[in-house]
């Protein structure tokens, strides 16, 4: 673990153009000392992790989060309903706000009439297979392999497959996310 913070202190003086004597003035810390934390020949105590922390401009927690293969591959399980099968592709409550997630939409969902929705925010898909039937308002607009739409989400919206089944990539903002993957609670 320390030598994942060492790289991490390293990389981010680095990327901010610092030499050590920038950041050391920074963080009250000697460049003799920033010196040996960063090559490993002196052990990082807690007390200098946090001023350290504060110079770079990132959380202590980003500078000593783990590092193993779950914090950077996300393994989906398909979650089913009639019509639809969804594989989050996103942590859950990720910082930025969005959820992304691929979508496979089969002609049954399209058929069961779905009420149209409408929440605050934007949302965003592509079209990795099929055609996609998106009704926006009075209109119902074909969107097919390769090709991508974006909208305001606060004009009725659904989408469904147009003569077999879809899959999509979506990247929705937490009001699309609550609506479209958690009907239940579109309404807390």
């Amino acid at each position: 673990m320390d030598t994942v913070i060492r790289q991490r202190l390293k990389g981010l003086r680095l990327a901010k153009g610092w030499s050590l004597d920038a950041l050391a003035a920074r963080c009250f810390m000697s460049p003799s000392t920033l010196s040996r934390i960063e090559t490993g020949h002196r052990r990082i105590a807690l007390d200098q992790l946090v001023p350290l922390a504060k110079a770079l401009g990132t959380s202590l927690d980003q500078l000593v989060e783990p590092t193993s293969d779950e914090d950077v591959v996300i393994r989906p399980e398909p979650e089913h309903q009639v019509g639809l099968s969804v594989w989050m592709l996103s942590r859950e409550h990720s910082s930025n706000g969005t959820t992304v997630a691929k979508m496979r939409i089969t002609p049954e969902r399209t058929m069961a009439n779905l009420e149209l929705s409408v929440h605050p925010g934007r949302e965003w898909f592509t079209v990795l297979s099929g055609t996609v039937s998106l009704v926006l308002g009075e209109r119902t607009i074909l969107v097919g392999e390769g090709q991508a739409a974006e909208f305001s989400t606060m004009v009725p919206h659904r989408i469904g497959a147009h003569e077999g089944p879809v899959e999509i990539l979506t990247i929705m903002d937490h009001g699309g996310e609550r609506a479209h993957l958690h009907p239940e609670h579109a309404a807390d």
